[in-house]
């Protein structure tokens, strides 16, 4: 049984917060607009939440920028390290696993919801412990402010990122150009470009070391990620293509209930856009993975790297040239015993039907990466 207090943050999470409180004033109004203030009634309290947070989020920033800007400015971003793959293909697990390495930092939670104004408020971040549950409500996935998280929610102050599609998911649709930026305007590209290297400047003014960064969005941008940082290593984790539908399929459906200004997606209506979404991301992916230099990739299973993670990420090392394994290894397998009890969530089979459409829709990742299609 979930204790009474995380049953009250569950319903607090699913009816009035959002993973969204880091708009400004400007950017809040200028999404509403944009969609006609059209927010369902059962979430208008949220929106109000989200007006005020916006209003204190802008009082801060504009202490923020006066104070940090000119000392982040020059800040030049080390050689990343960018974690690709499909949302539910192990990203979050190979992050985990690569952020017990001291040599690197990486953006947390607390971080990358408040673009704007962590450098002056992560002090006061025990604060989502309080009102957050202790795991994410998709899986059991430890949910706090200082665990590594997705750079891509620091872009959703852009309003140019797929994310914004969770806040109002009747233009879900509209939001999935962001995934690989084709065809975007290109006052769109360059302001979503600034505040990604905005944040990576001040997480490496903060800390002073290489960032190691996840977002699955960013497996169809390689071209745009090397034009920013032409020496970046990239590591792409990949998974049995039904796996990552189930997970997903569960996955969007509780994002959208957690953010949404909107009643969500019909079930049947999700399924057909994860099958879009996911050969929209992989298409571009196969177009522009060559791009990258020798020595620059290095590509996974999920398979191995949860059945070996010590093995998977020493190879990891070897392949980009990392130094320092030796130094990383102890906390490596401290961590990976701490975390051996680990639960997945589990899953009904998928109808025949479905498995049909998703196989031919998704042929070339089963082909390319020797996964059973049938």
């Amino acid at each position: 049984m979930t204790p009474r207090a995380d049953e009250v943050r569950i319903f607090l999470a699913n009816r009035l917060f959002t993973s969204f409180f880091g708009l400004s004033v400007e950017e809040w109004i200028k999404l509403l607009w944009k969609h006609g203030f059209a927010v369902d009634a059962p979430y208008l309290p949220r929106a109000a939440l989200m007006t005020l947070t916006s209003a204190v989020t802008s009082l801060i920033g504009a202490y923020e920028n006066r104070k940090y800007g000119p000392r982040v400015a020059d800040v030049e971003v080390r050689r990343p390290l960018f974690v690709l793959g499909h949302w539910r293909s192990g990203t979050t697990h190979l992050h985990n696993l690569l952020a017990q390495d001291e040599q690197f930092a990486y953006p947390n939670m607390w971080q990358v919801l408040n673009p704007h104004t962590f450098l002056s408020t992560e002090r006061y971040s025990a604060i989502m412990k309080l009102a957050a549950p202790k795991t994410r409500l998709m899986d059991n996935v430890t949910f706090a402010p200082e665990v590594p998280h997705e750079d891509e929610f620091a872009t959703c102050t852009t309003l140019c990122s797929p994310c914004v599609g969770w806040i109002f998911p009747r233009w879900a649709g509209y939001y999935d150009r962001y995934l690989t930026f084709r065809a975007v305007p290109e006052d769109e590209v360059e302001r979503w470009k600034a505040a990604l290297m905005l944040l990576y400047k001040k997480l490496t003014w903060k800390f002073g070391r290489p960032l190691i960064l996840k977002s699955p969005a960013h497996t169809g941008r390689i071209a745009l990620l090397l034009e920013m940082f032409p020496d970046a290593r990239f590591v792409h984790i990949h998974r049995d293509p039904f796996a990552v539908f189930r997970s997903a399929r569960r996955s969007i459906q509780v994002m959208e209930r957690a953010t949404c200004l909107q009643n969500p997606r019909p079930p049947d209506e999700i399924d057909a856009w994860i099958i879009r979404r996911y050969r929209a991301l992989y298409d571009a992916f196969f177009e522009e993975r060559d791009l990258i230099p020798e020595g620059q990739l290095h590509e996974m299973r999920f398979e191995d790297l949860e059945r070996a993670p010590v093995a998977c990420l020493r190879e990891l090392y070897e392949r980009l040239g990392i130094p320092g394994f030796e130094v990383f290894q102890p906390s490596l397998e401290n961590y990976v015993s701490a975390n051996s009890g680990y639960r997945k969530n589990e899953y009904r089979e998928l109808p025949a039907s479905l498995r049909k459409e998703i196989s031919k829709a998704w042929r070339r990742s089963f082909d390319e990466w020797n996964y059973p299609c049938g």
